[in-house]
Parts: structure tokens; C-alpha cells; sequence
């Protein structure tokens, strides 16, 4: 759901359907897509379901802004990292908590806008423009993200100096010790267990995205409840195999 530019960005502000595509080179099979895509898709982005780490600055900095409480008079905030540390994540999650902080005036209060690198120049003006109207309304913040730091955008020059004016957060991805525990966390969220072979396994042989290993978790908790078998290493091999029948394997 887009906040202030969905006039300018009609496919949304958490750009959600690159989390559900899968690029061309993947190695999953197509059951597998089905599997997780259909069966299991993500849960809805919150901070409550982020997975910090050590960006845990930033959760709190939009957190507090989505309840009004910008420190400071912060006006604009600008996340931004590498593909999968979770910029659409918590663009998502402010978005979320904003509405459910003041319904009626979130939508138009807030900017929020994701991969500005991809703006055209009419999109720019109005962005620049938005962020000047914002600087006068009380609790009204700007949030953008994009994949580098705002002055090395391919932006209007004002626009990029704009971006960079308020806070500016270099989301860091999770280190594979943190991979580990969020996957654990999950798993006993869902009621089952995680046996230490299979989060090895998913490093090692899976997308590394906490979204992609995330979704890998449920279709694996799917067949289970759907089989009555125990989650193991051979079910997630069995799972990769062009054509499965979970049902007889032992």
C-alpha cells in the first residue's frame, strides 16, 4: 500500500511482488515456488516481525516517527543497503504502525517511497516539492529508501541533498548467527522445532534473504502438517526435488 505517492508509483510503496518472484537462475523447482508462494505467503510486515540485528537505530528512529514522536524534528528519514537487508520491510512497517497510530490522517500526513533511484525527473520535482510541504506540518515525516547513500544518487542534486538532511540509516544484513536465531524464533512461533542440520542446510543451499528463508520454513511446516512427518533434512532435500511425494518418503 502506497501512502503519498501512489498516484506517482501505481504498483505501491512496498514493492511486495519482488519478494514473491523468484529471478529466472533460481534453482528452486516449480513445486517449491508453488509451495511458497501459494501455501505460505509472507506475513505482513510489522516491526515486530523485522529481524534487527544490529540495525535496531533505525527501528526505533521509525518506529518513533510513525507514532509522532520524530526525535529531534527529524522530518526526513532515508534507509538504504543492499537488496534483502529489509528496506521495504520496515517502509512497510512504518506505514502499518501509522495508520494504526492516527487512521484518518496517515495516508495524508506521511510520504513514503521506495527505490527513489528509479524516480523520473517529474517525479523528483514532486518529491522534492512533497518534502518542502512536509517541513512545515507538525509530526509530518518524509520516509525513503534507496540502494545507495543519498549522495551518490543518480537524483536532481537538490533532491539528494533533501534526502540526505535528516536521519540516514545503512541497513546492515543480518549476520548468519542471526539468520539462525530468527529462523529458531520463527519455527517456535509456528509450534515446531528446528533441528541445528536443517538452518545449516538453508544457509548454505538456499536464497539467503530472510523473506525467501522465511518462506522456506513454512512450506516445510506445510508438508508436515499435511504428511504427519517430522521436519528433517531429508524432507527439505525431498522438498527440492523436481517432482516429490512427501507422502512416501521415510
Amino acid at each position: 500500500p502506497a501512502v503519498f505517492f501512489a498516484r506517482l508509483r501505481p504498483v505501491g510503496v512496498t514493492r511486495v511482488d519482488r519478494l514473491r518472484q523468484w529471478p529466472a537462475s533460481d534453482t528452486y523447482n516449480s513445486s517449491v515456488k508453488q509451495l511458497v508462494l501459494e501455501i505460505s505467503p509472507p506475513p505482513a510486515p510489522t516491526f515486530a516481525n523485522f529481524v534487527a540485528g544490529s540495525n535496531i537505530e533505525a527501528v526505533v528512529a521509525l518506529k518513533a516517527a510513525a507514532m509522532g514522536e520524530s526525535r529531534q524534528g527529524v522530518k526526513v528519514f532515508y534507509v538504504w543497503g543492499v537488496a534483502g537487508a529489509g528496506k521495504s520491510h520496515l517502509l512497510a512497517a512504518f506505514h502499518a504502525a501509522a495508520l494504526a497510530a492516527v487512521p484518518t490522517q496517515a495516508e495524508s500526513r506521511h510520504v513514503v517511497i521506495d527505490d527513489v533511484e528509479t524516480l523520473d525527473d517529474a517525479q523528483q520535482v514532486a518529491l522534492f516539492n512533497a518534502i518542502n510541504q512536509r517541513s512545515l506540518e507538525p509530526s509530518a515525516v518524509v520516509i525513503a529508501a534507496g540502494n545507495v547513500a543519498p549522495r551518490d544518487l543518480s537524483l536532481r542534486p537538490e533532491l539528494s541533498s533533501r534526502l540526505g538532511s535528516g536521519l540516514v540509516f545503512c541497513l546492515q544484513p543480518l549476520t548468519d548467527r542471526e539468520k539462525m536465531s530468527a529462523l529458531r524464533a520463527h519455527a517456535a512461533s509456528r509450534g515446531f522445532s528446528l533441528r541445528e542440520e536443517v538452518v545449516v542446510y538453508l544457509l548454505r543451499h538456499s536464497r539467503r534473504d530472510m523473506p525467501s528463508l522465511i518462506g522456506m520454513l513454512d512450506a516445510l511446516d506445510q508438508c508436515s502438517l499435511e504428511t504427519g512427518r517430522e521436519i528433517s533434512l531429508p524432507m527439505l532435500k525431498q522438498l527440492e526435488q523436481p517432482e516429490f511425494d512427501l507422502g512416501d518418503s521415510r
